[in-house]
């Protein structure tokens, strides 16, 4: 199966380990940084979103305007606005990238974060009202007469959009999450499950969780699966390492300033998201697990997020993915700490080694596969 890479579509130049140099949006750095990543290899990049951060559907439509094939992961919280409005915004999207886009939608894993933008309800409502928000985008997107709907938390009358997606029958839905309400409503709506990166025998049950769910809603093809790391490549093992620790005692040092976490967040100790739990419980048990995954830089940051490493030289990096390729992921995502240098080391060393294997790995099941009259006879040797 093909293997895709999904990188970050950052708007300044700050991470875990070193503060931004300039303003929260510059629009010159963002377009930098995807640019980087689309001379290199990636396929896509994530628009992230937070309560306080620039709005990510203008940065998507910057980039889309602005480049010619890197594709677009817009993440999106349903709260933030009516899902008729949010499914026009997206097709629009859809037509200024021509048909680039992949929409992430957010349920949210804290309540703290939730209700700075007024949304009061708790994690099964907000899971509920995702599945039906999702619905309701897919309708929209792909109805061409009008339509009414009466929900739970949305109704409204005689709703028909003019304008729609370029892809057909509609962009792709992605979604995340390791709880079972999360594996329902996702093993429901979306064509792309994402993950944060465990160790292998935790990911496979994962996979097995949202395939079970995707079974149990009716659905015969179950979501694509994506996971996620932060890689710290270096030329050596032992450089990498090196790196690793000079990494993790950068993040700790700004975590103690402060500043990587707005005033009145909640305790980093304790998050209320199932994934951040389950990062944490991981570090608890072991720093280091299979090839190369690393859980010190997830301890440091409170499980915050795709926060769990690979750690090593390209190959072993490289070889990390792989494992994970054999599960049965096939959109790896990778984000460093020294933002643009990090796109392009991955861009330029492990990527190409990744897709190679693939190629190979696909070839042999195609071969093994193929009947056995499909398979050319040996030419005769010609005898005097």
């Amino acid at each position: 199966m093909p293997v895709e890479f999904l990188g970050i579509a950052a708007t300044n130049d700050g991470s875990e380990t070193t503060p931004r140099s300039g303003a929260s949006f510059d629009p010159d750095y963002t377009l930098r940084l995807a640019r980087a990543h689309e001379d290199h290899g990636w396929d896509r990049v994530l628009f992230a979103y937070s309560s306080g951060s620039p709005d990510p559907a203008a940065g998507a439509a910057l980039l889309a305007s602005r480049l010619d094939r890197l594709q677009i992961l817009l993440a999106h919280r349903p709260n933030v606005s009516y899902p008729t409005y949010a499914a026009r915004a997206f097709a629009t999207l859809d037509q200024i990238s021509e048909g680039r886009l992949t929409v992430h939608f957010i349920t949210g894993g804290s309540d703290h974060e939730q209700r700075r933008e007024g949304d009061t309800l708790d994690k099964d409502q907000r899971y509920d009202r995702t599945r039906e928000y999702i619905e309701i985008v897919k309708r929209v997107w792909t109805s061409r007469e009008p339509f009414d709907h009466e929900g739970r938390h949305y109704q409204f009358q005689d709703y028909v959009s003019d304008v729609f997606p370029v892809q057909r029958p509609r962009p792709r839905v992605s979604f995340g999450g390791s709880s079972p309400a999360a594996y329902a409503a996702g093993g429901a709506e979306a064509d792309i499950y994402c993950l944060w990166g465990e160790p292998l025998a935790r990911t496979a049950e994962q996979i097995a969780e949202v395939r079970r769910a995707a079974a149990a809603a009716g659905r015969a093809q179950p979501p694509r699966i994506q996971v996620a790391f932060r890689p710290i490549i270096a030329a050596t093992e032992k450089l990498a390492w090196e790196k690793a620790h000079r990494t993790v005692g950068a993040i700790r040092a700004r975590a103690a300033t402060g500043t990587t976490t707005r005033r009145g967040a909640v305790d980093p100790r304790a998050p209320q998201n199932t994934g951040s739990q389950r990062l944490l419980a991981i570090a608890e048990q072991g720093e280091r697990y299979d090839r190369a995954l690393w859980t010190p830089t997830a301890a440091a940051t409170g499980g915050a997020g795709n926060s769990n490493a690979l750690v090593g030289t390209p190959e072993t990096i490289a070889e990390a993915l792989l494992d994970y390729y054999d599960l049965g992921v096939d959109i790896l995502s990778a984000r460093g700490y020294d933002l643009l240098d990090d796109a392009i080391d991955f861009g330029r060393h492990v990527i190409p080694l990744v897709r190679v294997e693939v190629a190979r790995r696909d070839a042999r099941a195609a071969a093994a596969a193929a009947p056995a009259d499909e398979v050319a006879a040996p030419t005769p040797v010609a005898t005097p």
